[in-house]
């Protein structure tokens, strides 16, 4: 296989732990076996829980593991107009909408709904004198995308779009399933504090950075499914999945950034080294330390 390009994209909201590294293992391992490339990204859009002691300690981490990627590293952080660009060209094509309401009155809003409409949220714009009201008044919204404004925006390839995905053990041996973006409602993908959300920037920095694999845990499997209807709205190209189990500790809980005995850097000042680090995850695997194969 040549041309892979995939990325670890960790969050600065805390410290590496064994799960992360595991992650880091599967993506950075995917591009070495390949011959192709792992860019390092640091999704920071969470300004209020991102904190810069994590982002060098992320560095430090990944590089006692071994791994080595393209610089300039992009930051989320940095690159907000560029989020805000995607965001206008669904604005000028009506795919989004403002949504005030609270999350009280969205759960409220499910509970009423009938019960074919699951338990997801969806909505519609609020007539111009009302939202131009609610502008004034400096209350706080959502943006959120309209799927059905996106299935009217696409036709009849809405219901032709599929999402690609490799087995972790067997990469050329590839399924597609139907993508069903509908089980989700209409997701919020910015807010008006926040120009971007992680579905909108994540999608963006993949097209932007040639992503053609996307290897993570199978908690973010379902986002696939919003993901490939962002592609496909925006122009982007789609990517092939790839998603790992996740990592348990003896509890049989998978690792949290609150497992801070366990964390790289615990790790590390307590003298051991990177390779005994991915030994350590190796045997973890080995045991079946995981969840969701």
């Amino acid at each position: 296989m040549t041309g892979l390009v995939t990325r670890f994209a960790p969050s600065p909201t805390g410290l590496l732990h064994l799960g992360h590294a595991y992650a880091a293992i599967c993506a950075f391992g995917a591009a070495d076996e390949a011959g192709g490339i792992c860019h390092l990204r640091i999704e920071d859009i969470d300004q209020t829980r991102c904190r810069p002691e994590f982002e060098e300690a992320i560095y430090t981490d990944l590089r006692w593991l071994g791994f080595d990627w393209p610089c300039p590293v992009r930051r989320q952080s940095a690159h907000l107009d560029d989020y805000q660009a995607a965001l206008d060209r669904l604005i000028a094509e009506g795919l989004v909408y403002r949504c005030f309401r609270t999350r009280k009155e969205i759960a409220d809003a499910i509970a009423s709904a009938p019960h074919e409409a699951g338990e997801v949220f969806t909505g519609s714009p609020l007539p111009a004198s009302e939202e131009a009201a609610l502008l004034a008044s400096g209350a706080p919204y959502a943006w959120r995308l309209s799927l059905a404004a996106a299935r009217a925006f696409l036709g009849a390839e809405h219901d032709r779009l599929t999402i690609r995905i490799e087995a972790l053990d067997a990469p050329r041996q590839l399924r597609e399933i139907r993508a069903d973006p509908a089980q989700f409602g209409d997701v919020v993908i910015a807010r008006k504090d926040a120009g971007t959300s992680y579905h909108l920037a994540s999608v963006h920095d993949d097209a932007l950075q040639g992503v053609t694999h996307v290897i993570r845990g199978v908690d973010l499997a379902s986002s696939a499914h919003i993901h490939r209807l962002l592609q496909a709205l925006l122009g982007y190209p789609p990517v092939i999945y790839r998603h790992h189990p996740l990592l348990t500790g003896p509890d049989g809980r998978r690792y949290a950034k609150r497992d801070r005995s366990l964390t790289l850097q615990a790790l590390r000042s307590a003298g051991h080294d990177g390779e005994a680090v991915r030994r350590l995850v190796k045997d973890h695997l080995a045991r079946g330390d995981i969840l969701g194969q």
